[in-house]
């Protein structure tokens, strides 16, 4: 059963490279002849797998199911790097991973620096496994595991902690489907705003692929610096923001139910906690304007309102893109702490985002209130409430065991990148940013540099670490304990 989804999946893949292969086609550039390769290849392997099982019927085991999450993203990385290798963006096998992973766990770290160069067809592909990752295939999955298994609850319980997938529809994939029309209408509705700017028709498709899936691969070395734009920095923050909400909550709206929109505590606290940061940054921005950016030049009160904007909603959604004035790393020790509090935070479960998900944090917050309380008062009976509805205790457990496993992590991942001969502040801010999936780190891979100087070793722990932050840490952990094989 196992080898029949696997198929499936591959055979989506297929059909999106074929698209690109046809944008490369309609450019007549030579990135055609390696994608269409790419598509035969992916094709056959995909074929493989499911036409012999077709037919095959059955639930699948609930290891079966973590071996499948956990399988499809190592291998639309590895077939979805066959492109670059043979036209030749990349000239590794390191690297081309590194771009394909980071792609399609909407990281948006890079290796590439020479992407003004790159046709239109590969460049596309870039933009289009971030649309994957970000929704695409997490959708596609719930679509398709309950038509083989009863287990999807827990699989996706870390992913749409909030608001719980199964509840929205009686049927899984009339969800899935709803939750893709709206995904599909954010992006074309992204896509056109974008084209109203000084963007053309292809940048806009790309760049709104790239936000909605909260990914921040651009077409351009500048990324959205590029343009040099307050009208696109403005559109591409508000499609940020909203790729960061429970798409869950889009889905209610969309059938005249706006109560849960209202009512729902990890979105009010995502926009709170996003106004409040946007002040704090322009606060900084305005008591010290001589933070500068590329050309070390002063920037004005409006200026320094669009780079909090910005910058605040392309690191708390974990989109990673850069804009005109984002050069944290050059702004000082009082922007760091705060931009990587966003980086580990993340916005609503459910969504695009990655990080450790707002909700979390809430419930964490609420718990260690709680333990307060009970000091003065031992007796007292405190639940964790979120939107007025009490939350029980094991949900509270495992979200304090998610977090101590995330800090762990990153102990560990910071470790091994030191090692590699990374300073300390390089290592720990490339740890954060891909676990967290979101791009730009500190240091040798600071927001107006890349990951291509980085050792090779260090790329590969990388790309695990931004496997293990995109599938929530114990989907991947799992596959590595004795216990989970024997049972």
């Amino acid at each position: 059963m196992k080898k029949k989804v696997f198929g499936v999946l591959l055979l989506m893949e297929t059909a999106f490279l074929f698209i690109s292969a046809i944008m490369a086609l309609c450019y007549g550039e030579k990135d055609f002849m390696p994608l269409l390769v790419t598509t035969a290849i992916t094709g056959i392997f995909g074929s493989c797998l499911f036409f012999p099982y077709r037919k095959k019927t059955g639930n699948l085991s609930r290891m079966d199911c973590y071996i499948i999450i956990s399988g499809v993203w190592v291998i639309f990385s590895l077939f979805g790097m066959i492109p670059f290798l043979l036209y030749g963006t990349v000239d590794n096998v390191t690297d081309a991973f590194f771009e394909t992973m980071s792609g399609f766990t909407t990281t948006g770290a890079s290796v590439l620096n020479n992407i003004d160069e790159q046709p239109h067809g590969i460049l596309f592909w870039r933009s289009l496994s971030q649309w994957l990752g970000g929704l695409g295939i997490m959708v596609f999955s719930i679509a398709l595991l309950p038509s083989y298994s009863r287990n999807n609850k827990q699989l996706f319980s870390t992913v749409v902690t909030s608001v719980s997938m199964s509840k929205v529809r009686p049927k899984t994939q009339e969800t899935a489907r709803g939750i893709l029309t709206i995904y599909i209408a954010l992006t074309l509705c992204c896509a056109i705003f974008y084209f109203i700017g000084p963007m053309n028709l292809f940048d806009s498709v790309c760049h709104a692929m790239a936000t909605l899936g909260t990914g921040g691969f651009g077409t351009h070395q500048a990324n959205m610096a590029y343009f040099q734009s307050s009208y696109i920095e403005f559109v591409c923050s508000i499609f940020m923001l909203m790729g960061g909400v429970n798409f869950a909550l889009y889905f209610y709206a969309s059938t005249g139910n706006w109560k849960p929109l209202k009512t729902n505590e990890e979105f009010r606290w995502y926009i709170c906690a996003t106004i409040f940061f946007v002040l704090l940054f322009f606060l900084f921005f305005l008591i010290n304007p001589n933070h500068v950016v590329s050309e070390q030049m002063p920037i004005s009160v409006a200026d320094s309102f669009r780079a909090a904007l910005f910058h605040v909603t392309s690191i708390f959604t974990s989109c990673g893109f850069q804009g005109t004035y984002c050069d944290y790393d050059a702004w000082g020790a009082a922007f760091w702490m705060p931009t990587m509090l966003m980086m580990v935070s993340g916005a609503c479960a459910g969504s695009t985002s990655g990080g450790m998900k707002l909700i979390r944090f809430i419930i964490c917050i609420k718990n260690t209130r709680n333990e307060f309380l009970l000091h003065k008062y031992p007796n007292a009976v405190l639940p964790v409430k979120i939107s007025k509805r009490v939350i029980d205790h094991e949900m509270v457990t495992r979200t304090l065991a998610f977090i101590f496993l995330f800090v762990i992590v990153v102990m560990v991942g910071t470790t091994a990148l030191a090692a590699t001969g990374l300073s300390f502040d390089t290592a720990f801010g490339c740890c954060i940013s891909a676990i967290s999936n979101t791009g730009p780190g500190f240091g040798e891979a600071g927001p107006y540099l890349n990951f291509s100087t980085l050792p090779a070793v260090s790329k590969w722990i990388l790309s695990i670490l931004m496997l293990v932050g995109r599938l929530e840490i114990y989907t991947v952990l799992l596959l590595f304990t004795m216990k989970f094989w024997r049972d």
